[in-house]
């Protein structure tokens, strides 16, 4: 039986809205680009949140930490509620919850060498004698596999796997509980991509780290996740345990996208076309009546097209939101 003391961060109807303003600058619409959103993260795991582009997953992530103003719902981190504070204590909570960017290269400051991007983040909340600065940055390097001859280079000097693992080391330098990884294996190469997630899973079991990952890589999502959580314009539509999602989906959503994962048969591959998505994803500014997904699906019903569906249990742990049974 699961208590509450397990989660360490918890949404309830979490919301993000955007405003759409004209010329004269008075806002005329709004992208909902989090819309209603519970989730539970427990601590120590791996919560893999998958989806196309532009569907609001790093959003999400960063209104979780927020990084972002929540709009609406409550946020609570480790039994507080942090919906709303915000200057010195808003910090404090910071620095228990950092994030590793997409973008190795333009989260590095390219004017700073490694020992300055490493000694800024830790500067705001400790005050470390020179040497004692050095042997922490030192130390973090060496566990992402560094060297410490690495402090006097700047970011242009390292290769993009080399970057991100700067990332990572100044992510851990306030020994953070949370880290938000925001897609920190898209723009590296696929020979590199296994070494950065065996880099995070080593720190994990090393500093007991709880981890959000946001991916559109739904093999390497399984492959690092206990559990998933796929979204779909703004929403959450299918959750559970990482097996349970991947093994049993429910969400016409979801079942396409493990579709859409490459295959080494081609006639398999093949004979899996036709439960493809059809269709573009909608525009947030103009998102479709009652299940967002209708407009794609193949099995969608006039109920789908007027009234949105939500998240219910099938099996223990395991929440959809679709109208088909």
């Amino acid at each position: 039986m699961e208590t509450k003391e397990q989660y360490l961060l918890e949404a309830k109807n979490l919301s993000k809205y955007f405003p759409v303003k004209n010329f004269f600058g008075k806002t005329i619409q709004q992208v909902k680009a989090v819309d209603r959103v519970s989730l539970s993260i427990k601590r120590g795991e791996t919560f893999g949140l998958v989806g196309e582009s532009g569907c609001g997953k790093s959003t999400l992530g960063r209104t979780l930490i927020r990084m972002y103003e929540p709009t609406d719902g409550t946020l609570t981190y480790d039994g507080d509620d942090i919906t709303k504070i915000k200057g010195k204590e808003l910090l404090s909570y910071h620095k228990r919850m950092q994030i590793i960017f997409q973008d190795p290269y333009s989260a590095l400051d390219p004017h700073q060498n490694v020992r300055e991007i490493m000694a800024e983040p830790i500067s705001v909340f400790e005050k470390l004698s020179e040497k004692e600065m050095e042997q922490r940055i030192v130390g973090l390097l060496e566990k992402v596999g560094m060297k410490a001859d690495d402090m006097g280079k700047y970011a242009y000097e390292f290769s993009g796997g080399q970057r991100q693992r700067i990332g990572i080391a100044r992510a851990l330098s306030v020994h953070p509980e949370f880290l938000l990884c925001d897609e920190p294996i898209s723009a590296l190469d696929v020979s590199i991509q296994a070494q950065v997630v065996n880099v995070l899973e080593d720190l994990q079991k090393e500093l007991g780290l709880t981890y959000l990952f946001v991916a559109h890589d739904l093999s390497m999502v399984r492959h690092i996740s206990d559990r998933i959580g796929v979204m779909y314009l703004g929403k959450v539509v299918e959750s559970g345990e990482s097996d349970e999602v991947y093994d049993n989906p429910c969400h016409p959503y979801t079942q396409a996208l493990l579709k859409a994962i490459p295959i080494a048969d081609p006639k398999r591959a093949l004979s899996l076309e036709q439960f493809g998505m059809k269709g573009e994803l909608p525009s947030p500014l103009h998102v479709p009546s009652g299940c967002r997904f209708h407009t794609r699906c193949p099995y969608a019903m006039d109920l789908c097209r007027q009234q949105e569906p939500e998240l219910e249990e099938r099996t223990p742990g395991h929440l959809v939101a679709c109208w088909k049974k």
